[in-house]
């Protein structure tokens, strides 16, 4: 079904909007300062017994125009090892929706 619809996306030259949703997080092992004070601050507001570590990271939506999921990886992937990402001291996530 999805291979019938992407043959008649090329012939018609429509593309599906997908969105990709990158997470990106500092690697373990790398100090976070963020993290950490975020922690003592919810620490102080009286939610010591439930936290056990915070991690702070971003979140990037792009809005993508394709119609292929594996195309869109490959090419977002690209993106966050040029620019999204510092791949020396981050890791990332990707899920392509839509």
């Amino acid at each position: 079904y999805k291979v019938v619809l992407d043959i008649i996306a090329k012939i018609l030259n429509v593309r599906w909007q997908m969105k990709a949703i990158v997470n990106v997080g500092l690697k373990q092992g790398v100090l976070d300062d963020q993290g950490k004070a975020t922690h003592h601050a919810l620490d102080t507001l009286g939610f010591k017994e439930i936290i056990k570590n915070v991690r702070i990271g971003k979140q990037i939506i792009i809005e993508l125009n394709s119609s292929n999921k594996e195309d869109a990886e490959v090419e977002v992937k690209k993106m966050c090892e040029k620019l999204l990402a510092n791949t020396v001291i981050e890791d990332y996530n990707i899920e392509i929706v839509g």
